[in-house]
């Protein structure tokens, strides 16, 4: 079983790619609406709530943990990876993953492992556009991970401030429009005269207007969605672990948060229209 976790719903973008590829895989989804949203609350506070959560994932049968959630990754996982679960009762058995790792590798063409500059990539001198929220931005994480591997690489961040609400809250398409042309303008205004080769869609919200930010994006920047850069990542991992496959059986999928199941499965729809009822966890 593979637990995934975000602190909202964003992360169903990355579960549905995930439940629709690899359909002999038991999934469980647990969104922590108790304490949404996480992007406002101190980095210790975001460290504790993502590994009650990830426990939790743990005891009720996942062997692994994806963060499906910019911010958890880029706040807590690095703790948790290397200072709490070496020392828990999960330590050797169990693992956690995060959505930024296979995003930076798909922007770098490089593997994970491989942390510093390497032929050809060390030269490589292409520009990244990084759009996320502003608690991902003020991370910097994609700013280094790439710079470790690709130090020539013009990184250009833009925070996308209201357009995470504005998609849970059903705005029309002119407004989330608007929103995704402002972003894009001001990150192009930044790196004029160069215009980005790669843009990475640094939230699980975004996928859900790609359609918009390559309406407003050049022609040739290519854009990098999370759960589709994702979904291609784990074909590798679950060919070298097939104890998450259940040979020719179809996997299950359950749905759980700390918050109103009820309130919680009426907004999911934004995310995916037939998405299953929630649970309480």
């Amino acid at each position: 079983m593979i637990g995934v976790f975000d602190s909202g719903l964003g992360g169903l973008t990355v579960l549905r790619a995930l439940v629709e590829r690899y359909r002999t895989v038991d999934f469980v989804y647990l969104s922590d609406h108790a304490h949404v949203p996480y992007g406002n609350r101190p980095s210790e506070e975001i460290v504790d709530y993502t590994r009650v959560c990830v426990e939790d994932l743990f005891a009720r049968g996942a062997k692994l943990a994806l963060l499906g959630c910019n911010t958890a990754t880029s706040v807590a996982l690095r703790r948790l990876q290397q200072q709490w679960l070496p020392k828990s009762r999960w330590a050797g058995t169990h693992n956690v993953l995060g959505i930024v790792a296979p995003t930076v590798e798909a922007a770098t063409q490089t593997p994970w492992a491989v942390a510093s500059p390497q032929y050809p990539q060390k030269n490589n001198t292409d520009t990244i556009a990084v759009f996320g929220t502003a608690r991902t931005i003020a991370s910097g994480v994609y700013t280094e991970e790439i710079r470790k591997r690709c130090p020539k690489v013009t990184v250009v961040q833009q925070v996308c401030s209201e357009l995470v609400g504005a998609i849970e809250n059903k705005r029309p398409e002119s407004e989330l429009d608007a929103l995704v042309r402002e972003g894009v303008e001001t990150l192009l205004t930044a790196t004029n005269p160069t215009l980005p080769h790669r843009a990475i869609l640094g939230c699980t919200h975004f996928p859900l207007v790609e359609h918009l930010f390559r309406k407003h994006l050049p022609p040739f920047t290519r854009i990098l969605s999370q759960p589709e850069v994702v979904s291609d990542s784990f074909e590798d991992y679950l060919t070298r672990r097939p104890q998450y496959v259940n040979g020719d059986e179809d996997g299950t999928l359950t749905l759980l948060t700390t918050g109103d199941p009820l309130d919680v499965s009426n907004k999911a729809r934004v995310f995916w229209h037939d998405v299953p009822a929630f649970a309480k966890a």
